[in-house]
């Protein structure tokens, strides 16, 4: 396996699936489906280097309480979708649809697949989408989606040793970069970070204040940054984006967005 195929999977499996509990959670008709659900859920890839030959994220669900397991596999899933290998895992949430998985459990559990099934489409639909969505509830849930996706996916190239950011976080004391909208405090994210450690998180740091914040000064503005249809040079000259600490740290900190866009899409 490359490495471009090890960090492209790793952001899968720690970033970007763990957004399947936000969506399925945060969307009143997708958490209804999952009000009386008692299942465990799980994509994997099968992968001969690992220990027990294949990779996976899983969840576990009971009564609309999901438990993420990210990079962690289920040896009695209830219901997976296994793929044949990692290249085809990665293929497939890059939207190569001809990279189908094996499934396994859905007739058993019929209504569970669907109702997993149909979180995925949602996830797929919201991440890929090309214009901004014109209803502010579908706003803040893509705005949700797209922080916590790069907080975590720049702490996941962090622990599988990507050089530009191994490095940044190595020389690093102990910082918090945080990612924010004014007036709406439930999209926030951080990364913590501290001689080549890190940790990333949902929601306010509150502990302290942190070290450096890209804050929006609207779900718009925040939209025409993570869908690439606005210039951060732009966005900060008016007043869209706002840089709460050393410009160099909010370019920095963008050209690792970047990073984890490009390993993503």
């Amino acid at each position: 396996m490359d490495q471009n195929t090890l960090f492209a999977y790793k952001i899968f499996l720690n970033a970007a699936l763990p957004l399947v509990k936000v969506i399925a959670t945060d969307v009143p008709s997708l958490a209804q489906k999952f009000k009386k659900a008692h299942c465990v859920f799980q994509v994997s890839a099968l992968c001969p280097q690992a220990p027990e030959g294949k990779v996976a994220t899983h969840f576990t669900v009971n009564n609309g309480e999901w438990l993420v397991c990210a990079d962690k596999v289920c040896t009695n899933a209830m219901v997976e979708l296994e793929f044949s290998s990692v290249e085809k895992f990665v293929d497939f949430f890059k939207g190569n649809m001809m990279a189908l998985p094996k499934i396994k459990g859905a007739m058993k559990h019929f209504g569970m697949f669907t109702a997993f099934m149909g979180v995925l489409m949602k996830m797929s639909g919201l991440l890929g989408a090309k214009e901004p969505p014109k209803d502010e509830e579908t706003k803040v849930l893509l705005v949700k989606a797209f922080f916590y996706l790069l907080s975590s996916g720049i702490s996941a190239l962090n622990k599988n040793g990507h050089e530009e950011i191994k490095d940044w976080t190595s020389k690093s004391p102990d910082r918090v970069y945080s990612w924010a909208v004014n007036g709406h405090p439930e999209v926030s994210a951080y990364l913590r970070i501290k001689a080549g450690n890190s940790r990333a998180g949902r929601g306010e740091y509150k502990r302290a204040m942190p070290f450096f914040t890209l804050r929006f000064d609207s779900l718009d503005s925040a939209l025409g940054i993570l869908m690439a249809t606005d210039d951060m040079m732009d966005a900060t000259k008016a007043g869209r984006l706002i840089m709460d600490g050393a410009p160099e740290f909010g370019a920095q900190l963008g050209a690792f967005m970047l990073v984890v866009g490009g390993f993503a899409k």
